[in-house]
């Protein structure tokens, strides 16, 4: 599944990032394998959606956020 799909309040572990123009930039941001999300309540039409990640919080397009896999954490 992609991070796209998920719900405010769940939590996901990254299993790999597509083939995009912002790999590097996702990655550099803490994107990696193994990481844990979670997703936060985002702006009003749900564009960009919030994530929590590691120490920090950060608004990603859903469009970006399509090209993240992700597992779902208990």
């Amino acid at each position: 599944m992609t991070l796209r799909e998920g719900k405010v309040g769940e939590t996901f572990c990254v299993e790999k990032i597509e083939p995009s123009p912002l790999k590097s930039r996702l990655m550099t941001m803490g994107l990696t394998k193994g990481t844990k999300i979670e997703v936060m309540p985002s702006a009003p039409f749900g564009d960009p959606m919030a994530i929590k990640i590691r120490s920090y919080k950060l608004a990603l397009r859903r469009e970006d956020a399509e090209k993240v896999i992700v597992q779902k954490v208990g």
